[in-house]
């Protein structure tokens, strides 16, 4: 595939993001998509990665990561991996489409990814726990969570996303070496603005 040819599927792509998902996703939408693709391009170069076969299969799993929310909200990752195969059916072979659906459902929470390039999108993914544009980023995961009934009010989403801190760590040596110092910063004044709040 093209330089040429991945930035117009890329287009498609985002344009179908932008005009068909719901409102009410904040976070899950085209601006994410876009900041995990470039991410996931930045951590793969930092890790050493040169293969382009692989680097492009990794492009189109970014691209395609979040697509499942155009039809659905919950377990999204599956339908994401489906819609992959029909809209690159022609482009790639059976085994490629497979890794690209291993990519994508790596970033199911809880990750597990299993393999280096799995690492790779799953810090991709969740590279803004570490980054100084955290608080709008999580704020908008934090609307979209209220607007979906993930959680019912802000005490239930500081509780479940100090939860997320404490459980979620970096693969890559990149990611843990450029974001996850800022991360574990950022646990302890969550859990200090919650005590704050709360009186605990």
């Amino acid at each position: 595939m093209t330089v040429a040819e991945f930035e117009e599927i890329k287009r498609k792509v985002l344009r179908q993001l932008e005009d068909q998902l719901p409102e009410n996703l904040t976070y899950h939408n085209a601006s994410h998509t876009a900041d995990v693709l470039e991410q996931a391009q930045y951590i793969a170069q930092q890790e050493g990665f040169t293969n382009e076969e692989e680097i492009m299969l990794l492009k189109i799993a970014a691209l395609f990561h979040d697509t499942g929310f155009l039809k659905v909200y919950k377990n999204h990752e599956a339908k994401g991996c489906a819609i992959v195969r029909v809209q690159m059916q022609h482009i790639f072979d059976e085994a490629a489409l497979e890794k690209i659906c291993g990519l994508i459902m790596a970033t199911k929470i809880p990750q597990k990814p299993l393999t280096p390039l799995e690492e790779i999108i799953c810090d991709a993914d969740l590279d803004y726990l570490g980054r100084e544009d955290f608080g709008p980023i999580s704020n908008a995961l934090r609307l979209e969570f209220l607007a979906n009934n993930i959680v019912k009010n802000d005490r239930e989403w500081q509780e479940k996303q100090i939860s997320f801190f404490e459980q979620h760590k970096y693969f890559t040596a990149t990611s843990n070496s450029k974001r996850n110092s800022r991360k574990q910063e950022r646990l302890q004044e969550l859990k200090t603005i919650f005590s704050l709040q709360y009186g605990l």
